[in-house]
């Protein structure tokens, strides 16, 4: 429990608990006294707290990636590569980025004049469309929101793709199918998470919905903010 994996996937496991703790327990007190408002200030921090966890969820699996390619593709100079000082690096590095993006956007958001009308069709505060509230100009923001979003997005993306390609590679070598077999198996857990979390994006954002579109929106983010974190620790339980 002491190795690099357990050491990401605990970070991993933080982030998910506290993905899910900025606004289930809201939406349930909401369905429980049938009260569906929230103050600004309360809006605003929960805004904040969802965006820094659900890009720590994608950094973190990017880091977890290169680490399943340093364990398959260099086995012998895993100890040494992942070493406890670069695995610390590699689990800040994900926590400083997403509070940077998360207080960029808060920021940016904040400069805004709001409209009179101040509902959300939504279970909880998403920066999206809160700029929609927005009585003042809102390009800035959304250009920002598209840059950084492609980003956050693409980099730890391209990390997980390249991490797999060498995997892949590196197991079709593997003369025996036991040692192809438990090679693959080390990554199960993890391609498994990958999969469930990159699908979601896939089948919410680049898939119409014929009917009810406005509801693509709650659905995605009930799939980041319930489903997904609730998946992934039984993943990878069932694994160990």
């Amino acid at each position: 429990f002491h190795t690099p994996m357990y050491f990401f996937l605990a970070n991993l496991s933080f982030a998910d608990i506290s993905s899910i703790s900025t606004s289930v327990p809201k939406m349930l007190v909401n369905i429980q006294t049938k009260s569906q408002s929230i103050s600004y200030e309360n809006c605003i921090t929960q805004m904040y707290f969802s965006i820094v966890f659900v890009v720590i969820d994608n950094f973190l699996l990017g880091v977890m990636a290169y680490d399943r390619f340093v364990a398959i593709c260099h086995p012998l100079n895993y100890m040494t590569i992942m070493q406890p000082r670069p695995c610390i690096l590699l689990t800040v590095f994900p926590w400083v980025l997403s509070n940077i993006v998360a207080l960029t956007h808060t920021l940016l958001l904040l400069r805004l004049c709001l409209c009179d009308s101040n509902t959300l069709s939504h279970f909880f505060c998403d920066l999206a469309l809160l700029l929609k509230l927005s009585c003042s100009d809102t390009m800035i923001n959304e250009f920002v929101l598209f840059i950084m979003g492609l980003l956050v997005i693409t980099f730890p993306f391209a990390l997980i793709l390249f991490s797999y390609i060498c995997i892949v590679r590196t197991v079709l070598r593997i003369s025996s199918t036991e040692g192809k077999w438990k090679a693959f198996s080390t990554c199960a857990s993890h391609l498994t998470v990958v999969l469930l979390f990159y699908g979601t994006i896939v089948g919410v954002y680049f898939f119409p919905s014929s009917a009810h579109p406005g509801d693509k929106d709650k659905i995605g983010a009930i799939l980041f903010t319930v489903v997904t974190p609730m998946m992934n620790p039984v993943i990878y339980t069932f694994r160990n």
